[in-house]
């Protein structure tokens, strides 16, 4: 492939990548990534087994990716966040020269766009594009990675001084973690909300027991619950509350109004109910976090 042509294929990649992380709410399978895409009549794969993927006829990579967390696993490469919103990026095993790394030190001289995939899930990935090879450290075998904006991108508009992709990089990684978070917990709770058993996945969130603001408040599986969207928002605004070991507690107003069906069985009827947990206990809600989430429940009541 022609310099050109693969500069306008990679174009047409992340311009696919971006329609299909709005279409899918940020989560692309792994199918997705490896045969659906396609450019003037030609399929081209967009993510590889390895990390680092150089698609049939590229010079330069198109994309890198982290593998997802596995329980009781440890990813091959651990790849992380700096303190200063850049990612740092393991060199392919094989030494500095190795043709992957080497293709990476090339994007790095041209300035070329990459996409980057973070494994959420065995099989679902989130994307970043575009995203720029920044540094190379071949001391700790490592590239540092920043991610730009895409209309940036196509408008051809330098950053200035980084600080712009510092910044797009900073809410790429939160809205990473989110994500993740997200897959995690509905997939420890079955894909089911916690309160009212409800199955369907487009109504369900990752709900927060200690929210971010709070020291403890990770995105960890520990600190989520699966609840629907009435019972999300219900939690948030303390109109419900989930005492240690699970019961729910409806807010003693609330019980006083009369209402329609939805506020008689969608909240009234949950109180003193307990709600569903993870089958594996390691994955079940933390019990401290619940005693602190219901302390501040109490108070607002």
């Amino acid at each position: 492939m022609r310099r050109e042509d693969e500069v306008r294929a990679r174009l047409a990649a992340i311009n696919f990548v971006q329609e299909q992380s709005s279409l899918r709410e940020d989560i692309l399978p792994w199918g997705l990534l490896t045969s659906r895409f396609a450019y003037h009549g030609e399929r081209i794969t967009l993510i590889g087994a390895q990390g680092i993927w150089r698609p049939a006829g590229f010079e330069v990579p198109i994309s890198i990716s982290t593998a997802p967390v596995e329980e009781g696993r440890k990813r091959p490469y651990d790849d992380e966040w700096t303190a200063d919103a850049l990612l740092v990026y393991h060199y392919r095993r094989g030494g500095a020269e190795q043709a992957a790394n080497a293709g990476l030190r090339l994007a790095r001289q041209r300035s070329t766009p990459l996409i980057y995939f973070h494994g959420v899930a065995k099989g679902k990935y989130v994307a970043a594009c575009p995203v720029f090879i920044v540094g190379d450290d071949r001391h700790t075998a490592t590239f540092t990675v920043s991610i730009d904006d895409p209309p940036a991108l196509m408008q051809g508009i330098p950053p200035v001084g980084d600080s712009r992709r510092r910044y797009v990089t900073r809410l790429v990684q939160q809205r990473m973690h989110q994500a993740e978070f997200r897959v995690r917990v509905l997939a420890a709770y079955r894909q089911m909300c916690a309160m009212c058993r409800l199955r369907h996945v487009e109504l369900l969130d990752a709900a927060h027991i200690l929210p971010d603001s709070d020291p403890d408040g990770m995105p960890t599986v520990s600190n989520g619950l699966a609840l629907c969207k009435l019972h999300h928002a219900a939690f948030d605004s303390h109109l419900v509350g989930v005492r240690p070991g699970g019961l729910i507690v409806v807010r003693s107003d609330l019980l006083r109004e009369t209402d329609g069906p939805m506020l008689r069985h969608g909240l009234q009827g949950l109180n003193g109910q307990k709600i569903e947990t993870p089958i594996r206990s390691e994955l079940r809600p933390s019990e401290d976090f619940l005693a602190r989430r219901f302390e501040l429940f109490l108070r607002t009541a």
